[in-house]
């Protein structure tokens, strides 16, 4: 994949939640190869911790600095970006990947259960990527990106995971709707990536059996982490006119 201009990135500051495992910590890894600066945001710091480790010792261009925050915690959410001003002066890009979803149908999940995953999945990704702005203006940062990890079930109903589904379509509204008021007085961009199957924790957690897991992700030749990542990549290397806004991809062979 030819990338002519990622360059234009390098020593710039990304923010990435979910960053410690799955699609998040391919994107840190990818990132830190170009050289840009990661605070890399999850609840398990020290599984960042050792992606940070080993991305020293890999002698990449760029550092990956973990940061222990739970994003469903608006007053953590605060704190993490004012760390980054004082400590970092600001966000240049942000990837809001950290998402999950319970293994119920509607007419089961529990009211604690859904507003576990909207705090998570729609109200964290709102706050970072508002607050992110509010950081790159002030800083007089014009050509800033926000991605959101979006889904596949953020544009079709399978019957599956639900409650989830209308988490991710949120997403699709709200990144539109961040979409329209950006264009209104700025050139920051922000793009939605939604993937098909992509071979993570994600199943795992929320089957929390390995086999059904593994059973769903046997159904195809499933995406990784990194196509992801290049995406991405490719992405932020677009011309500076282009605004590559939704960007829907499966592996070859998956029919939903």
């Amino acid at each position: 994949m030819s990338l002519p201009s990622i360059t234009r990135w390098l020593n710039r500051t990304a923010l990435v939640t979910g960053a410690s495992s799955g699609i998040g910590s391919s994107v840190c890894e990818a990132f830190v190869k170009h050289g840009i600066k990661v605070i890399g945001c999850a609840r398990n710091e020290e599984r960042i911790q050792a992606l940070a480790s080993s991305f020293t010792e890999k002698n990449y261009p760029g550092v990956l600095i973990p940061y222990k925050c739970d994003v469903s915690n608006d007053e953590e959410v605060e704190k993490m970006f004012e760390w980054i001003k004082t400590n970092h002066t600001g966000v240049d890009i942000c990837v809001n990947n950290a998402g999950f979803s319970f293994n119920k149908p509607l007419l089961e999940i529990s009211g604690k259960e859904m507003r576990e995953m909207l705090d998570v999945n729609v109200v964290a990704l709102t706050l970072c990527t508002s607050k992110s702005v509010e950081s790159m203006k002030t800083r007089g940062i014009n050509d800033g990106h926000i991605f959101n990890i979006n889904s596949m079930s953020g544009h079709r109903i399978t019957g599956f995971l639900n409650f989830y589904t209308a988490t991710k379509f949120a997403v699709t509204a709200i990144t539109e709707g961040f979409r329209r008021e950006l264009v209104e007085n700025s050139k920051i961009k922000i793009t939605s990536i939604s993937p098909g199957l992509v071979e993570t924790e994600f199943l795992y957690r929320t089957f929390n059996n390995e086999k059904q897991a593994k059973d769903v992700y046997a159904t195809v030749d499933v995406l990784t982490p990194n196509d992801i990542a290049d995406i991405l990549l490719f992405v932020l290397s677009g011309p500076t006119n282009v605004q590559i806004h939704d960007v829907l991809l499966r592996p070859v062979g998956q029919k939903t």
